[in-house]
């Protein structure tokens, strides 16, 4: 049995986690073989994601300053591991969910990113997301084909206006 300061200690530690996580993801691994867990915590790892076997109360305790945190709370039942995804907010859930396609003993149960709580039916949605690495992307090339068509519709606008004040000048004449 876990003395009482050792809990308060975790809990600590597993909120200090939390504050800095952008995505947290719930799961249920009751069933997995320790040699396929060693194998999802080093996807997991190798992601830069820590996922962390933890007793629920624990977790509840941890949960005191999260925003819906009884929501969050009501889904820890049975054997729960934390996924802390820090860099990317959606990183968990395409490994959670390419993962337990070969391993039906891995559950996603919930995650919260931003404040708002996703159930256990929205791990399909999470996992197609794009990653902050692929949303800085696109919009960095959205940025470059803005500016890269600028020359071209400035062009177009002093053909334009060349025409305009040719025309103009043809009907002064």
């Amino acid at each position: 049995m876990m003395k009482r300061d050792k809990k308060e200690q975790i809990a600590q530690e597993i909120a200090g986690k939390i504050e800095r996580s952008q995505g947290l993801y719930f799961t249920e691994f009751q069933g997995l073989d320790v040699k396929k867990m060693a194998a999802l915590r080093n996807e997991f790892r190798q992601a830069g994601i820590e996922y962390k076997v933890v007793k629920n109360t624990l977790i509840k305790k941890a949960l005191k300053n999260v925003a819906d945190a009884d929501r969050l709370a009501s889904g820890l039942k049975n054997t729960t591991a934390v996924a802390f995804g820090y860099d990317d907010p959606v990183a968990p859930a395409k490994i959670i969910k390419k993962f337990s396609k070969d391993n039906e003993a891995l559950k996603f149960k919930m995650a919260t990113i931003d404040g708002v709580v996703f159930g256990a039916d929205a791990l399909p949605q999470l996992s197609e997301m794009l990653s902050k690495t692929e949303n800085i992307g696109r919009a960095a090339g959205l940025i470059n084909s803005v500016i890269s068509s600028v020359p071209m519709v400035m062009n177009a606008v002093m053909r334009n206006l060349v025409s305009v004040i040719d025309q103009v000048g043809k009907l002064e004449k």
